[in-house]
């Protein structure tokens, strides 16, 4: 068992000082578990993060983790069909599931003596699950009933599904995580099965307890009902397909009438957080906060809506939190008598600007300072502490990388950030979209 204390979070509105201590254990059958004491409140979060994502489905079988985060919900031996969620309700408690490219999630939180009711019924389903096909088509209808109202009328859904698409040649990662629409209507419960079978298993998921714990009696807990369960044999490593060299820029033009407003979109295939190496991502981190971040005082905001007044709304993005390669993206939205060739022209512009006139000291010191008080803050709620947690470790980090990240930031120099820049700012290793109304187009 190892413990590791993440030291003392001072709040400087109350005055009161919170530490919070993980311990991070592995049970015998690979099954990872870290416990995240927080005693302000008798409540407890639990949840169990699966390495299985969208990009880990097979070729032809899209959307399939989000479905089976669906299907969960479905009974096993010993639960009804949603006797689990009305189960935490009684109880006082809250429930709900999510699916990434690189993890699936399943949480509670609940009064802190409801823990051992919450690992029997989550263990029940990790192994033991009943489904029907019955229940396979009815929760399809569901899935693709969900794809149409958040993808399908939303034409900047369907324009972040194609840039993707265009981002990634050959990793999964370019496939979207509700599923590319002909796939999903054709999921069966064979297909649901076998990756439920291989993938829900003991050594391929991450048990997070944060709250009103005591290490010892959230490892007995664990032991008793995660510890018996087998795990999947020969499982081994994730092994995705890698990207090829990317030797030329895409681009995309994307047409919808009901499109609210035009604007120009590239985003850059970029280096994610690593173990034991999350530099790089911290100085992306940092750009991003420097380009993107308060329109007010970013540099892409200063110079394009209040510099040369060419733009609406600018900024950058960055999500280093990813198993492989990510992607740093840079947008603008032009005022109405403002071109969208005339607007990547002004983005292309202050891009160039910012790597010649370098970075402002005291801009930077503020960002930093910035980064460091939000991280606090999110100290105050359990289930941002164990998501920060269940995140990062599906991802391929460690708890040492996680508790390492927010001094790694702060080390962060000018010359690194530039440094950064200068490698990611490259057009062969991008894609660039516009978005507009066909009565736009040039003829």
């Amino acid at each position: 068992m190892r413990r590791l204390f993440l030291g003392f979070i001072f709040w400087a509105t109350a005055g009161m000082a919170f530490a919070a201590e993980v311990t991070d254990f592995t049970l015998d059958n690979g099954m990872q578990v870290v416990v995240i004491e927080d005693h302000r409140a008798p409540v407890v979060v639990h949840m169990v993060w699966y390495k299985a994502g969208a990009a880990d489905e097979p070729p032809g079988k899209s959307g399939i983790a989000h479905y089976l985060e669906h299907l969960l919900f479905k009974g096993t031996d010993t639960l009804a069909p949603g006797e689990f969620s009305s189960t935490v309700a009684m109880n006082g408690g809250t429930d709900n599931a999510f699916t990434s490219w690189d993890y699936t999630g399943y949480h509670q939180r609940v009064a802190a003596d409801r823990l051992e009711l919450m690992m029997r019924m989550e263990s029940d389903r990790m192994r033991n699950l009943r489904l029907s096909d019955r229940d396979i088509l009815t929760e399809r209808d569901v899935i693709i009933e969900e794809r149409n109202q958040r993808t399908e009328n939303d034409p900047g859904a369907l324009f972040g599904e194609q840039r993707r698409a265009a981002q990634y040649l050959n990793h999964p990662y370019g496939i979207p995580i509700i599923g590319w629409k002909h796939e999903a209507n054709a999921l069966t419960l064979d297909d649901a099965l076998a990756f439920y079978r291989k993938y829900y298993a003991p050594n391929n998921a991450i048990l997070i307890v944060a709250g009103d714990v005591e290490p010892g009696e959230v490892l007995t807990l664990a032991n008793k009902y995660y510890g018996v369960l087998e795990p999947t044999p020969g499982l081994g490593e994730r092994m995705r397909p890698s990207e090829p060299p990317q030797l030329s820029e895409r681009r995309l033009i994307f047409e919808d009438p009901r499109a609210s407003e035009p604007y120009v979109i590239r985003t850059y295939l970029a280096p994610e957080r690593d173990p034991g190496a999350q530099e790089e991502a911290a100085a992306l981190t940092l750009l991003s906060d420097l380009l993107g971040g308060n329109t007010a005082t970013s540099v892409l905001g200063k110079k394009l809506v209040f510099g040369s007044e060419e733009a609406i709304y600018a900024s950058a993005f960055y999500q280093g939190l990813s198993h492989d390669d990510s992607n740093f993206g840079v947008f603008i939205v032009p005022k109405p008598d403002v071109s969208l060739e005339d607007a990547e022209t002004a983005l292309d512009r202050a891009l160039a600007e910012f790597l010649e006139e370098g970075i402002d000291a005291e801009q930077f010191a503020r960002i930093k300072q910035q980064i460091k008080a939000s991280r606090i803050y999110a100290e105050d709620s359990t289930s941002s502490l164990a998501r920060r947690y269940g995140a990062a470790l599906t991802s391929g980090l460690t708890v040492e990388d996680v508790q390492a990240w927010p001094d790694i930031l702060q080390a962060v120099t000018e010359e690194d950030v530039l440094a950064a820049a200068a490698r990611l700012f490259d057009r062969k290793r991008a894609v660039t979209g516009w978005m507009k109304r066909p009565e736009e187009v040039t003829q």
